[in-house]
């Protein structure tokens, strides 16, 4: 994933603005980040990024993904569909699947 593909979907959030927040603010905890626009508080999917991301910073470690931005809106969709989580108003929908309807 690119740092302008959005990460938390349901308050628009991209690794960008997530990455340069924890660079500015230097929170002391991941649960920390979510002052970064509200991001984790929504349904839930991108939590464990921004823990990785929090955790990777504070090794000096510069964050990686080999998701696609698809595959990880795949896999957000397949986490709501499962029902571990709800999305916020506002939140990106998800993605069409091959029948033609939400996954």
């Amino acid at each position: 994933m690119e740092l302008d593909d959005t990460i938390c979907y349901c308050f628009h959030v991209s690794k960008r603005k997530i990455l340069n927040f924890i660079r500015i603010h230097q929170p002391r905890r991941p649960s920390q980040v979510s002052q970064c626009g509200g991001a984790g508080t929504g349904c839930g999917w991108c939590v464990a990024y921004l823990k990785r991301y929090f955790e990777e910073s504070q090794q000096g470690v510069e964050p990686t993904e080999q998701l696609s931005p698809e595959e990880y809106a795949r896999q957000r969709a397949a986490y709501i569909a499962a029902g571990k989580g709800t999305p916020a108003p506002g939140a990106i929908p998800l993605p069409e699947t091959s029948d033609g309807g939400n996954s």
